[in-house]
């Protein structure tokens, strides 16, 4: 286990999905051994230098195997568009939080969005009048509910909030801005590849335990 420039294993969850697959990218790139969660190992084409393994974060035992012997877990879970109600983020988020304390691992880095907790109302007059309560509002209220979960959760936490995601090239640490106080800041894009590289970055430093930080251009 380490800080600076020392390997850790670390778990990556949503490790399927567009932001996940970056962060494995960018975890593989920092030299550290990556665990790749996934529920289906079809969808899992990853260098042969990462594990995989198969599982689910609303089954406890799966995830109790993929978390042992990590030093970190990384959580990028995503959900599908709803208008129901929903809990997946919420009661996934939850099951991890257990099953890292139960295995001792205490780094847990879990990616949230523009809209969740105290940052809603920051994403712009489109996002936050029109995507987010028309398209978005039950997913966001569960995102709501998954940093509730973070917060209780006694680990040594950082919740990462993107400003809308795009597939753009990364532009570096001095281009977008990492922000905790959101007072009169509106939101605007950020490219996966840069919160990626900013969240694998966490890693490395005690900094920003215990915080949510806006991550945007």
């Amino acid at each position: 286990m380490t800080w600076g420039d020392i390997q850790m294993n670390v778990l990556v969850i949503g490790a399927t999905g567009p932001l996940g697959q970056e962060m494995v990218s960018s975890a593989v790139a920092a030299n550290h051994q990556v665990t790749a969660l996934a529920r289906d190992r079809a969808k899992a084409a990853f260098p042969a230098v990462v594990k995989v393994a198969q599982g689910d974060v609303l089954n406890a035992s799966s995830l109790a195997e993929a978390v042992r012997g990590q030093d970190a877990v990384i959580s990028s879970l995503g959900s599908k568009l709803s208008f129901k109600p929903m809990t997946i983020l919420s009661e996934g988020t939850r099951n991890v939080v257990i099953a890292m304390r139960k295995a001792g691992v205490r780094r847990f880095i879990c990616i949230t969005g523009i809209g969740a907790g105290d940052s809603k109302g920051h994403g712009g007059f489109v996002y936050d009048h029109i995507v987010q309560p028309l398209l978005l509002n039950e997913v966001y209220k569960d995102k709501t509910r998954q940093e509730t979960v973070v917060r209780d959760s006694g680990l040594d936490w950082t919740i990462v909030r993107p400003a809308q995601l795009t597939n753009g090239p990364a532009r570096g640490a001095g281009v977008y801005r990492v922000l905790s106080d959101l007072t009169g800041v509106t939101a605007r894009k950020i490219a996966r590849k840069d919160v990626a590289a900013f969240t694998v970055d966490l890693l490395a430093t005690q900094s920003h335990q215990r915080e949510a930080l806006l991550v945007t251009y």
